[in-house]
């Protein structure tokens, strides 16, 4: 008989409670330093003071990974109940959450670690297809094989409103983000598969944030033949609630999905992007 199957995830898979709920996923929080006091993100710290410790002192915090001990903990505690784990991480070319999820698996049989290369909900949607999988009752090694394949297959870009925190981080040039200030600029990112989860500047939009969401919008989704419909992810930094409604009426205009899910970027995507950004994510055939 085969074991029951357990699927974790890092912090910054941005799934939120309904889908955590939903596929039963336990959450592994990075670390979160500010003001010299750490946090664990989605845990202890929200974006919001994050954003109001950045008016206040034009300082971010920074983020690091999860030790090889803190996996190791996990995955024993949760075999040692009888699970075989599935642990999605960050992508590798972010982050060595991969690489040290990978060291402590070594040391518990019965765990895989995929590299979701990808950040944020490009992760919750690989997430997302072995819950569905756990639930038609998917040994381990089935899910694994059908899953991983499918890193290649994430769509995952976002728009930001500045690039503030991105200049503030180190990853953005002084000239770059004087001249994005100056032009009205609204980059966009994409996360790029084939290099790990990597990231690179894609379009760039001008004018009011609205008025280039829409454009965003439309340039990810206009004439697509090669989107898997089961769902859709819309993810923001933090969003008043009535304009997370007009850009979840946009998306619908493409339609049909199976499921739209908004969920909010937690505190390691949100500290490196800040207010202001918004993704739509999903699968390809």
């Amino acid at each position: 008989m085969s074991r029951q199957v357990k699927i974790t995830a890092d912090a910054p898979c941005d799934i939120g409670p309904m889908l955590k709920e939903r596929y039963d996923v336990e959450i592994i929080p990075l670390h979160v330093t500010m003001n010299d006091q750490e946090y664990l993100d989605g845990v202890n710290i929200t974006n919001e003071m994050i954003y109001e410790n950045w008016e206040k002192t034009g300082s971010l915090p920074k983020t690091s990974a999860v030790s090889v001990g803190e996996y190791e903990e996990v995955f024993q505690r949760l075999t040692d109940q009888g699970y075989d784990v599935i642990h999605f991480s960050l992508g590798s070319g972010l982050s060595v959450t991969h690489q040290n999820a990978v060291l402590a698996a070594q040391e518990v049989p019965g765990v895989y670690v995929i590299d979701s290369k990808s950040l944020s909900t490009g992760i919750g949607l690989l997430v997302c297809e072995a819950g569905e999988r756990v639930k038609q009752g998917l040994d381990a090694a089935a899910i694994v094989k059908e899953v991983e394949p499918l890193n290649e297959k994430t769509s995952a870009s976002f728009i930001l409103d500045t690039l503030d925190f991105l200049h503030a981080g180190g990853r953005c040039s002084s000239l770059a983000h004087m001249g994005a200030n100056l032009m009205s600029i609204k980059p966009s990112i994409r996360v790029l598969n084939e290099q790990n989860g990597n990231m690179t500047v894609g379009k760039k939009y001008f004018g009011k944030l609205k008025k280039c969401i829409l454009s965003y919008i439309h340039d990810q989704l206009d004439g697509r033949t090669d989107i898997v419909r089961d769902r859709i992810f819309i993810t923001h930094s933090g969003f008043p609630a009535e304009d997370v409604e007009w850009m979840k009426a946009e998306v619908e205009k493409y339609g049909p999905w199976g499921e739209i899910i908004v969920t909010t970027a937690g505190s390691t995507i949100s500290s490196h992007c800040g207010p202001g950004c918004i993704g739509v994510l999903f699968l390809t055939k």
